[in-house]
């Protein structure tokens, strides 16, 4: 992973600080992970999506335009939660946080079994909501030495405090 000077801490109540680390420039780099056919197998176990072009090696390598299994994008989507992911800001004064959901989520190139990953993010969007504030960050996981992405994804992160607003009815007005 490559060594970033440590982002700055911002409450999560000053928006404006927060709309400061808004730049279009991506962080550096995660950890790398590889992606296991043992992986994709279990996946395809938990998620019901037992597809050949993910599970079976023999025919994939055979009929497949890959040549080889590919991951699950949804699997690769997940991985992400192991990725010690840089931020370029460190939110804090929350009491919880929660994803929200996704915007954008795309699959552009597939990740054959036995790839290495990794991700980098940037912050795209922060508003005040009734609820906290929803930050909505961009990640884009890549094999690791391919320029194009795997997994892009507008990730939402809503940061709740203490003492918890009452939400509108829809969460989040």
């Amino acid at each position: 992973m490559e060594e970033t000077k440590r982002p700055k801490p911002t409450d999560y109540r000053d928006i404006e600080g927060l709309r400061a680390a808004i730049t279009g420039e991506f962080t550096g780099w995660s950890n790398a992970i590889d992606v296991t056919q043992e992986m994709i197998d279990e996946f395809a176990r938990l998620s019901g999506d037992d597809y050949w072009i993910h599970t079976d090696p023999e025919r994939a390598a055979k009929e497949s335009p890959f040549g080889t299994t590919i991951a699950h994008g949804m699997l690769v989507q997940s991985l992400v939660g192991r990725l010690r992911l840089q931020l370029p800001v460190d939110v804090t004064g929350y009491r919880s946080m929660v994803n929200y959901g996704s915007d954008k989520l795309r699959f552009p190139t597939p990740v054959p079994a036995g790839s290495r990953i990794h991700a980098r993010s940037r912050l795209k969007q922060i508003r005040a909501t009734a609820a906290g504030t929803l930050v909505t960050i961009d990640i884009h996981t890549h094999i690791v030495g391919n320029a194009r992405p795997s997994v892009t994804n507008e990730l939402k992160v809503l940061y709740i405090g203490d003492p918890p607003a009452k939400a509108a009815p829809d969460g989040l007005k």
